[in-house]
């Protein structure tokens, strides 16, 4: 009972993390607010969750990763993925070598290849802890799509260098052509395998439902359990399980363009993705708190210490360690984009000159979080000889102060940082949304004018039933072509895309206003027993949907 306990007491952190950082009178990051409660929860119950690594990777990671590679933008995604290339493979060999040479000069009773597996298992910037910070940080979104881009898929190289360099401590030798090629089948076959399930799973989804039908919660749970199908293929077929998840995500994101789910299921999904989302989100940072007492406490009698108990000095390598990491990013990406001007410059195509506190931002958007701690804490106990595994305690301890550096450095710097930043207008989108709503408008015109009567009910004579469908073909032909004409009634071709937005915004308003009055009235009755409550809920429901359009 003590482990169902620890666990309902981290459900309860989550939950409680979210009031907590809205009551207290200065600004606190939701994901320290949870290591701190996961460190609390720790410290009163005597003992900590004890964290299996695989399982760890297996329960949290996939339906994250799976759920961040379906919500990331598409378009974004592949229009800078030379710039997200750049950053999850060249800035991750960068790292290892920078960060590996650093920490061995700090440290120099570490040997050289854990030095290595440290900065490799430093180098993957974390999507999840990417995404916590920014649900609280202005962070711009072309910014924001290669940061998401950019840690979706740096997991891979990071782990394959972390892998060689582990390999390299417990036997002496290292392979560059070995190791290209396993990082070759690690990223293809994963991104593969997760495409392909993704794919197939959909498929005999839709032909199973079409033959003999299906529940109506089928859907939602095929869907919860697509993440986790992918990772286990790959893992046992020695491929990245992490970039299988995400692969699945990306391609479930196209499998929903075909339309085919109802709109019942994907609001219902929607809700249960959230919850997921935010469960998972909060209870690996509570975990990471609850791993920390811990950790320090075998950091600080590992004979690597010049003397034991030597606090500062393991503050000091772990500050000096994260300011690394940030200068080795701010020195990449500055020297990336040199090098784009120069091409653009050649190729005589316009150039775009970002702010110097853009480059600052990108760099302090290099958070670490979660896979940096399940990497680090899959490091052998002991060598083959027997003898332990060198400075395994405190490599440990340095990859989790270096996780929390980074949350506080995001936290705290980002949004001083980006303050008054302005960047250029992204008006090809405002366009872009325009001319579909348009498109939109106008099929629903055409589909108001060529739809066919509804069968006749009883109860309605044949001049009334004219008059009613008249009425109601006018009050939808009404709503659109309001729309068609930027809700300013008429003169449609010279309303811009921010006067039709904020005649939106105005719809948006009465009508989210007349639905709040709708449910009070329901609720009333319900309560004054003059509605049954079948009735309540299936109008409650209603307004909801339409409520969820809106909002």
């Amino acid at each position: 009972m003590d482990e169902v306990g620890i666990v309902l007491a981290m459900l309860l952190a989550v939950v409680a993390s979210g009031y907590l950082v809205r009551m207290l009178p200065f600004a606190v990051p939701l994901p320290l607010m949870q290591i701190a409660l996961g460190a609390a929860i720790a410290g009163s119950t005597g003992h900590g969750v004890r964290l299996e690594p695989h399982i760890f990777f297996l329960v949290f990671l996939p339906p994250l990763l799976f759920l961040d590679g379906w919500r990331i933008p598409k378009v974004g995604l592949f229009r800078d993925r030379s710039t997200i290339l750049e950053l999850a493979l060249g800035l991750v060999l960068f790292t290892v070598l920078g960060a590996g040479f650093l920490i061995h000069w700090l440290i120099p009773s570490l040997p050289l290849a854990v030095c290595f597996a440290l900065a490799a298992i430093l180098a993957p910037t974390d999507p999840v802890a990417v995404s916590s910070i920014a649900a609280r940080v202005p962070i711009p979104p072309r910014l924001m799509h290669i940061l998401e881009g950019e840690s979706l898929l740096n997991d891979a190289s990071g782990l394959v260098c972390f892998r060689f360099a582990v390999a390299a401590a417990l036997t002496g030798t290292f392979s560059l052509g070995e190791a290209t090629l396993t990082f070759l089948w690690v990223a293809l076959a994963g991104v593969a395998i997760g495409a392909g399930i993704t794919v197939s799973v959909s498929w005999a989804q839709r032909q199973l439902a079409a033959r003999i039908g299906e529940e109506s919660g089928s859907p939602i749970l095929i869907n919860l359990l697509l993440p986790f199908g992918a990772y286990l293929a790959a893992e046992h077929l020695g491929a990245s399980g992490i970039l299988a998840a995400v692969a699945a995500g990306v391609t479930m994101s196209y499998v929903e363009l075909s339309g085919r789910a109802a709109a019942t299921t994907r609001v219902r999904r929607a809700v249960v993705w959230d919850t997921v989302q935010f469960a998972l989100n909060g209870i690996m940072f509570v975990l990471l708190g609850e791993q920390l007492p811990d950790i320090l406490e075998a950091a600080l009698v590992a004979p690597e210490l010049p003397r034991a108990n030597d606090v500062w000095w393991l503050v000091t390598n772990a500050l000096a360690i994260s300011f690394g990491l940030i200068l080795l990013r701010f020195v990449w990406v500055w020297v990336s984009l040199r090098l784009t001007l120069l091409n653009a410059r050649r190729q005589k195509l316009p150039e775009y000159r970002p702010n110097p506190r853009l480059i600052l931002a990108t760099s302090l958007a290099g958070v670490r979080g979660a896979i940096t701690l399940a990497g680090v804490l899959t490091l052998p106990l002991a060598m083959p000889g027997g003898a332990p595994f060198p400075g395994r305690d405190l490599v440990i301890f340095l990859a989790s102060a270096v996780i929390v550096v980074s949350l506080v450095l995001a936290s705290v710097g980002l949004p001083r940082v980006l303050r008054g930043l302005e960047l250029p207008h992204d008006s090809a989108h405002d366009s872009e949304e325009a001319n579909a709503r348009h498109a939109a408008a106008l099929a629903a015109l055409e589909a108001i004018a060529n739809a066919p009567p509804p069968p006749p009910t009883s109860g309605c004579d044949a001049q009334g039933a004219v008059e009613m469908h008249a009425s109601a073909i006018d009050q939808v032909r009404s709503l659109y072509q309001y729309r068609l004409d930027g809700g300013i009634g008429g003169g449609g071709g010279d309303v811009g895309p921010a006067q039709a937005r904020a005649a939106e915004d105005a719809e948006r308003h009465y009508r989210l206003a007349a639905l709040e009055h709708e449910r009070a009235v329901l609720l009333r009755m319900a309560r004054n027993n003059t509605l049954s409550d079948e009735v309540a809920r299936k109008l409650l429901r209603e307004i909801d949907l339409v409520e969820a359009r809106y909002r």
